[in-house]
């Protein structure tokens, strides 16, 4: 299984010979300005919540490449009404079994409003379990209690914001890998806006100090996991 990140909360992954796309925002974020986004041919896109440092891309890469959006059931309505029919509509704590595994949604506390302003939902994770491994994607989200309800999860790797100011930061995130029960961590949502510029380098170190394998990869960088 392999992971890509492109900037931002966008990600990648790569289960038995399908591509995932997470939350894509890539043309708008000059920090990802070597990513061609015609490149990106997803098989599936899924969408945490409706604010447009998540979906900038979403359409674009949706025509382009035909892939199913997975997404809570009202920005499957806000697509329908594009145009865009190959959505699948979630909601929290409901699960569905796709051809390249298992998704379970799961609850984010943050805010959601399409870019366009109309309603956008509850904004969510993702759990997903395919070959052998469980992958939690947090999307936006701050510490939350119901965090404690993955512990039993049994998740290998989990993508988490540590930007703070929109999101949770690195002492509340690290706060978040006891309560999910997950020590493999990759840090998204950081560095794009100056609010939520951090420290890498002293970053990594508080997340080794409390025994967590943390990646912060540079954008378009691969890891297998």
């Amino acid at each position: 299984m392999k992971t890509t990140f492109y900037g931002h909360a966008t990600v990648g992954l790569e289960i038995g010979g399908k591509s995932l796309l997470f939350d894509p925002y890539i043309t708008p974020n000059p920090l990802a300005k070597h990513i061609d986004i015609n490149s990106l041919k997803p098989d599936y896109i899924l969408i945490s919540h409706g604010h447009g440092d998540h979906v900038a891309d979403l359409e674009a890469i949706q025509k382009n490449s035909g892939a199913k959006v997975i997404c809570i059931a009202e920005i499957a309505g806000w697509l329908g009404n594009k145009g865009i029919s190959n959505a699948h509509g979630m909601n929290i704590g409901g699960g569905f079994n796709f051809d390249f595994g298992h998704v379970k949604m799961v609850y984010a506390l943050h805010s959601s409003s399409m870019p366009d302003g109309s309603y956008g939902g509850t904004p969510a994770g993702f759990v997903i379990t395919a070959k052998d491994k469980k992958i939690y994607y947090a999307g936006d989200t701050a510490l939350t209690y119901d965090m404690k309800l993955l512990a039993d999860e049994d998740i290998d790797w989990a993508i988490l914001p540590i930007g703070d100011n929109y999101t949770m930061g690195v002492d509340d995130a690290i706060k978040a890998t006891d309560f999910i029960n997950c020590k493999n961590i990759i840090g998204i949502h950081y560095d794009t806006f100056p609010a939520i510029k951090i420290d890498k380098e002293a970053v990594r170190e508080k997340f080794i100090k409390a025994g967590i394998n943390i990646q912060l990869p540079e954008i378009g960088e691969s890891i297998d996991i």
